[in-house]
């Protein structure tokens, strides 16, 4: 793994995804609705007075799906925050859907993007998206350029501001370029490096997270880690993250997300989370300026850890 550390310095606070520019540090809707990101949460009011915290912090890019709940994260964004803060950047994903089991599966086929799309706008109340991104998944058997061009299609359509990429390998992104801009792409990537059981369920393996990351670097593509946290297994993995989180007077959570912010000026972490005092956290670890030796201590994986 190409780790080696970043010299000292003031990391860049914002990031620009084309003509938008947002904190380099969001949040994640997915854990807004109820168990197994399914159905309405117990507490919605709870989680309205998350999205509201969110955006008083400073937070200004939230990414969200149709199928999260279905429709359920989107309907909690719009109820809590519309009519939006003019630099709101709310991001979403196409090509999923859920299931009557609960299920995740595939939906990539071209009217399937163009219905999600307009679940998109329905429930988040927009007249045009600001940054949609294309989830791939190589198993459903469509193109994945035909499934880009249907987003295309949109885009000319004035439905889409920014197009953007999941769950994509170095050639997809390579290809994606070739035809039209991108300003952001969503992999998995975290210190942990593994995947937890939800992350599996919903997202086919990326081979090469690195190579993904070193080319969005290089283009100044905004690189948004899903799972950046791996829902706890981070903390548990790896306790050197506990060493350096006492010498900084900081929570394990925070230095792990430091870290990510500290890989590459590209890097935009979208912790979700459905308390306000872990909200007030995450935000927390945009302060946290990690030490060379640190970030390479934390990226060198012993043997056994």
């Amino acid at each position: 793994m190409n780790d080696s550390p970043r010299s000292e310095g003031p990391a860049p606070a914002t990031i620009r995804l084309g003509d938008l520019e947002v904190q380099r540090l969001g949040y994640g809707a997915m854990r807004l609705p109820g168990k197994e990101v399914w159905g309405d949460p117990e507490d919605p009011a709870r989680a309205r007075q998350v999205l509201r915290r969110a955006v008083e912090l400073g937070i200004n890019f939230i990414d969200t799906a149709w199928y999260y709940g279905p429709l359920v994260a989107n309907r909690l964004i719009a109820e809590a925050l519309h009519p939006y803060p003019r630099d709101l950047v709310i991001a979403t994903k196409l090509g999923g859907k859920r299931l009557p089991n609960k299920g995740w599966a595939p939906a990539l086929r071209p009217e399937e993007l163009r219905q999600g799309a307009e679940e998109d706008l329905r429930t988040l109340r927009l007249e045009r998206l600001d940054v949609v991104h294309l989830r791939h998944m190589p198993a459903a058997g469509v193109p994945f350029m035909e499934s880009l061009d249907a987003l295309l299609a949109m885009q000319a359509e004035g439905k889409i501001r920014h197009l953007a990429l999941s769950n994509v390998n170095t050639r997809e992104v390579e290809q994606a370029l070739a035809r039209t801009p991108i300003v952001a792409v969503q992999n998995m990537f975290s210190v942990s490096g593994g995947a937890s059981t939800l992350a599996r369920q919903t997202h086919s393996a990326v081979d090469d997270p690195e190579g993904v990351l070193e080319l969005c670097t290089r283009w100044s593509i905004a690189y948004l880690p899903f799972f950046p946290l791996a829902i706890g297994k981070v903390v548990r993995e790896r306790p050197v993250l506990a060493t350096i989180a006492e010498a900084h007077g900081a929570s394990p959570a925070q230095i792990a997300l430091a870290w990510l912010l500290a890989r590459s000026p590209v890097m935009l972490p979208i912790p979700g989370t459905s308390s306000v005092e872990h909200l007030e956290e995450n935000w927390g670890a945009r302060r946290i300026a990690l030490s060379a030796e640190e970030i390479a201590a934390i990226a060198n994986r012993p043997q056994g850890e």
